[in-house]
């Protein structure tokens, strides 16, 4: 287990280039099953989940030739059905959250899929129901082995249905998505998530082939087709990524520059951190995060109590709650941040009270940020990352404490961050890995 030295109070300066979004490439490239003929996929991240997964696929007889920076070509001519019964297939499975991803590309190629409970975080309640009830719709049959924890799918022949999902789930729409374009017929898909990472698979799949309509909303039709062929597709860069640039860039930042930032797909995520009175400027594609001395929480227009709280797009990605926690406790006013999604991602905040900060865990869903407006420094101290969301707001805390903290379980930042440490030492930041 790696654990991470961070020497508290250096500024950082500089330009960053965010890498490719995780969520998204976790997608695309399950999707590179559906087709015989080669894909590329560029601006692929160099992090953990997606290497599991790309080694997953080889295992499964994938062709994955790589090139430079993040650029792969995938083609699955020869995948061996036989390896996706085997205890290896299975084991990889329970290893990696994105596993869930196979479920709708193996299904619609071959019929059938077998999965075991995947891995990955742990924060709460991350039920598989909507991926199921999609997949069911479509004709596919489902069966659970409770004793093993492996999942089985049957379906001879997907067919095109209506489906309102219960609830808006990022890789359930994905799936089901996946599944759906080599259905015979047509799919309506009522309450699909809708954030850039299912609208840039939207948009890969229709380079292939796909016919999809309603992209971008909570409506899609989909038009199921006989065949899929290869294309190329560039992956957007990571937006969690960049809101954890821009909250390292108020809190400890001498001026930030966030290169190729993708501000057109950001959503309402620059306005988020400049309701806690950060200055977020966009200069084209880029973002630039002036010094902070001070920065100053906005209350609501009637002069009620600021609260942000997270919600499926366009609404504010949970994966962000964590991180403008952290930055709030340096803020001059107060605010209740809301987790809505999650039941467990707010566990973190006592980690964050030993550090001094002034913090209210009324509940496992909401937490009152007293901020210290810089006038009380956080306290190094030693903490272990529970997840990767909660581990990268840590190290934003370790960044701006007094003294060394030590941050154990970085295997979990190692997971959504790449080379975290060496891109935020070019900056300016002292950060030591040790084994």
């Amino acid at each position: 287990m790696s654990s991470f030295l961070i020497e508290g109070g250096h500024r950082l300066k500089g330009d960053i280039t965010p890498q490719g979004a995780k969520n998204e490439a976790l997608q695309v490239i399950c999707a590179t099953l559906l087709t015989t003929e080669p894909v590329r996929l560029r601006h692929i991240p160099d992090i953990l989940d997606v290497n599991n997964l790309i080694l997953t696929l080889e295992a499964m007889g994938v062709e994955v030739t790589r090139h430079e920076g993040g650029d792969c070509t995938f083609c699955a001519a020869h995948v061996d059905e036989h390896y996706l019964q085997s205890e290896d297939f299975l084991h990889r499975c329970t290893m990696l959250r994105g596993s869930v991803l196979l479920l709708g590309p193996l299904t619609a190629r071959f019929g059938h899929a077998v999965m075991a409970k995947p891995g990955g975080d742990k924060i709460g309640r991350r039920r598989l129901d909507t991926h199921f009830y999609g997949l069911q719709k479509l004709g596919a049959t489902f069966a659970l082995d409770d004793e093993a924890g492996v999942y089985t799918i049957e379906a001879p022949q997907l067919k095109g249905a209506y489906m309102l999902l219960d609830e808006a789930s990022i890789t359930g729409t994905a799936n089901i998505i996946m599944a759906a374009v080599l259905a015979k017929g047509t799919t309506t898909i009522y309450n699909a998530a809708c954030e850039p990472y299912i609208q840039q698979l939207c948009h890969m799949l229709c380079r292939m082939g796909a016919r999809i309509s309603g992209i971008a909303s909570n409506l899609l039709t989909i038009e199921g087709v006989e065949a899929l062929h290869g294309a190329e597709h560039t992956i957007l860069p990571d937006m969690i990524e960049i809101g954890s640039f821009i909250g390292m860039g108020a809190m400890v930042g001498d001026g930030l520059t966030i290169h190729h930032a993708g501000t057109e797909h950001l959503g309402i995520i620059p306005e988020s951190f400049r309701r806690l009175g950060i200055t977020v400027e966009e200069h084209g594609d880029d973002l630039f995060i002036p010094r902070h001395e001070h920065y100053e929480i906005d209350s609501f227009i009637d002069g009620s109590f600021m609260t942000l709280a997270d919600a499926p797009w366009p609404g504010l990605t949970p994966d962000l709650l964590s991180i403008l926690l952290v930055v709030a406790t340096q803020a001059r006013g107060s605010v209740l941040f809301h987790q809505k999604m999650f039941e467990s991602r707010l566990f973190f905040v006592d980690k964050l009270i030993d550090m001094g900060a002034q913090v209210i865990l009324c509940d496992p869903h909401r937490a009152v940020v007293v901020g210290h407006d810089h006038q009380v420094r956080l306290r190094a101290r030693r903490m272990s990352s529970p997840d990767i969301r909660a581990g990268i707001a840590l190290l934003i805390a370790a960044l701006s404490a007094e003294g060394t903290s030590r941050i154990d379980n970085v295997e979990q930042i190692d997971r959504g961050y790449e080379n975290i440490e060496h891109r935020l030492n070019l900056l300016g930041a002292r950060i030591t890995r040790q084994a």
